[in-house]
């Protein structure tokens, strides 16, 4: 189907409430290097980055060894709070998601994907935990690509899926999902749960209530032909 539209989407702050298991994930990394833990906003509002961009922004002044370290406690706290609790449980749904995913899914004139600052096996975990095995025709994440807000996920996805700019969006929560969205020349539509405030965001539009994004693509995209 030629004029199919695409409908990129960010994880987490926008798919999945990962704040807390990410709070606990980095205060592990700070008490591991030994280092005061920031205002929990400081440290939220990088997610969406990738890890090795985060990192240097929240220990400007340490070191390599340091920092590598920190990178290393990371991925090690957030992998043993994924094994203990599991990914359904540090990163459940918001309201609506799963069932707007599986209209969308639905919908042969409608393609989704996802471009996340998470690892492959990160998403490869979250993906099945939550029973999304063939959701996406396309899942771009930071092992294959420059951090947000460099637009080479987005590209990526249109590349797969054969999806013009013109007839694709890109749902997220940060600054970060806009500036990629702007520089790859689709359209962007700001949730307003996420981990960055909905008036910071710059979006084309903003969701409120997760149900109501068919409609509003259908707004910024119209319907397919």
């Amino acid at each position: 189907m030629p004029d199919r539209r695409l409908v990129i989407f960010d994880v987490d702050g926008t798919l999945v409430d990962s704040r807390a298991h990410l709070w606990a994930t980095f205060g592990a990394m700070f008490e591991g290097i030994g280092y005061p833990l920031p205002p929990q906003e400081a440290v939220i509002s990088l997610t969406g980055l990738s890890l090795e961009k985060i990192i240097p922004i929240l220990l400007p002044d340490a070191n390599d060894e340091i920092r590598t370290k920190a990178l290393a406690l990371y991925r090690s706290a957030y992998r043993e709070g994924r094994l203990r609790l599991g990914d359904a449980v540090t990163s459940p749904f918001y309201p609506g998601a799963r069932e707007v995913l599986k209209r969308l899914r639905a919908d042969a004139g409608v393609a989704l994907a996802l471009a996340t600052g998470k690892s492959r096996r990160g998403i490869d975990g979250l993906i099945e935990a939550h029973g999304l095995e063939g959701m996406f025709e396309s899942i771009q994440c930071a092992d294959d690509h420059p951090s947000k807000p460099d637009p080479s996920m987005i590209r990526a996805a249109l590349a797969e899926t054969g999806i013009s700019p013109a007839r694709a969006v890109m749902v997220g929560d940060t600054s970060f999902d806009m500036e990629m969205a702007r520089a790859a020349s689709v359209r962007g539509v700001g949730v307003s749960w996420g981990f960055h405030p909905a008036e910071s965001l710059a979006a084309d539009a903003i969701l409120r209530h997760f149900e109501d994004l068919p409609t509003l693509i259908d707004q910024l995209l119209g319907t397919a032909a």
